[in-house]
């Protein structure tokens, strides 16, 4: 195939080149952990995990997996996990909740100890992780995955109490029900109004394939309604993308309103379903979920690795804490621009911190890492859009080395086609991190 058909079939040369340099560098973590060892079979230290989510469950795998005398523990208080990813389907009645549920069923077969309480504090000195059923763990080494909390009252009147009301939704579970419900009684010609914050915030993408799928569901089941993005900032991932999406498949059934336009929300009366923006706007919605500013899990804190902004530094190497030794923090939690807080990159990042750990309880250097992420979104069952990246070590800092996102020329059967690929990427990130396939 010529790079001229190739292209109008909206797939680059250059693109397809990265995408195979992607399935390459996304191997890397688990060669590094494997090629460390030498001796790990015979390797005894205690490894506490805490939070089972992308990031920690694959940190347990790999570490058990590399290195089976290690005693791993993982302390995750859920039972069952639900994704955030491909939650904006189960919004959109595309998909079930248990559809996005994962159990820890795999890691116990590997000999992980998994614990379903929270961790409450950290003290790094007597290295004890304290629970809260009253008990405590000893470490020689944390690795921190606590995800995403919100910062409440960040936004005038949203706290705890507004969001059962005007649900978040942005850890997935009961808040997911809560606004599925909301968006299914809401009366036909009503408004679906979404709050966009500001960076950074877990899924940088999520809000904007929010207001799409929950559009798609509006136009099946109630088309006289509208949504209403009202962003705080002017530009967001894949917008060019998005917004060609939006004016293919939903036409002007969706608005979004950046911060130059007075799209900020700086105050939320919940039970009134109203904002209000900057500049005094006030708009009334029949559905009202806010995506507030947020910050790293408050384990993260209480460890001490947080810092003034709420987030946490890593060493882009190893992903130990730079303030706390042989503490590590994955995921949406940590400081690693410009990989952005995902799924995927919260599952690479595990793989390099397993990795890392072993090669330091064995006394060696850890081997230079390189990570890829992939983030699929839809803007309907049939019409999808990806960026992707690699990412590797560049005078000690994290840096994009390659990266792309879909052609804006693509023909409908490439837009289907990466809608069918999300699907497989759930399925093979759903399996690497807990074996299960959805």
């Amino acid at each position: 195939m010529t790079n001229k058909s190739i292209k109008n079939q909206g797939l680059t040369s250059s693109r397809r080149d990265l995408l195979k340099l992607m399935g390459a560098a996304s191997a890397l973590p688990l060669l590094g952990a494997c090629s460390s060892l030498g001796g790990s079979k015979e390797l005894s230290a205690r490894v506490v995990v805490v939070g089972g989510g992308f990031g920690g469950a694959t940190a347990a795998k790999y570490l058990k997996r590399s290195a089976p005398q290690l005693d791993v523990t993982l302390i995750e208080p859920n039972k069952v996990f639900y994704t955030c990813p491909f939650s904006n389907l189960v919004l959109a009645g595309m998909r079930s909740m248990d559809s996005i549920s994962h159990n820890y069923d795999e890691l116990r077969a590997l000999g992980v100890r998994v614990i379903h309480t929270t961790a409450q504090d950290v003290d790094p000195v007597s290295r004890t992780v304290s629970l809260g059923d009253g008990g405590s763990v000893r470490y020689e080494k944390l690795l921190l995955s606590p995800g995403i909390d919100i910062r409440w009252n960040a936004i005038e009147g949203y706290d705890q109490a507004a969001a059962e009301h005007a649900p978040h939704a942005w850890k997935a579970g009961d808040q997911t029900r809560l606004l599925r419900r909301q968006i299914e009684a809401m009366d036909d010609g009503g408004v679906f109004v979404l709050t966009a914050p500001a960076n950074p915030f877990r899924c940088p993408p999520g809000p904007y394939e929010r207001a799409s799928l929950v559009a798609h569901y509006l136009s099946q089941h109630k088309p006289r309604s509208k949504v209403l993005i009202l962003d705080a900032k002017d530009n967001f991932s894949k917008q060019g993308l998005f917004m060609q999406g939006w004016n293919e498949v939903h036409g002007d059934r969706i608005e979004w309103v950046g911060l130059s336009g007075d799209g900020k929300v700086t105050r939320v009366d919940a039970q009134k379903r109203e904002v209000e923006t900057e500049f005094g706007t006030i708009h009334k919605a029949s559905v009202l979920n806010v995506v507030p500013p947020q910050k790293a899990g408050f384990i993260a804190d209480r460890a001490g690795v947080t810092n003034e902004s709420g987030w946490v530094p890593v060493d882009p190497m190893t992903f130990e804490s730079t303030q706390v030794n042989d503490i590590y923090v994955v995921g949406d939690a940590t400081l690693a621009a410009p990989m952005p807080k995902s799924g995927f990159a919260a599952n690479a990042q595990g793989k390099v911190a397993a990795a890392a750990i072993i090669a330091s309880l064995e006394g060696q250097r850890p081997l230079e890492p390189s990570w890829a992420n992939t983030c699929y979104s839809l803007i309907n069952p049939e019409y999808g859009i990806s960026v992707a990246a690699v990412y590797k070590i560049q005078e000690g800092l994290i840096s994009e080395t390659s990266g792309g996102v879909s052609a804006t020329d693509a023909s409908a059967t490439v837009r289907k086609l990466e809608a069918e690929y999300a699907v497989g990427w759930y399925n093979a990130i759903s399996q690497d991190t807990w074996g299960t396939r959805r």
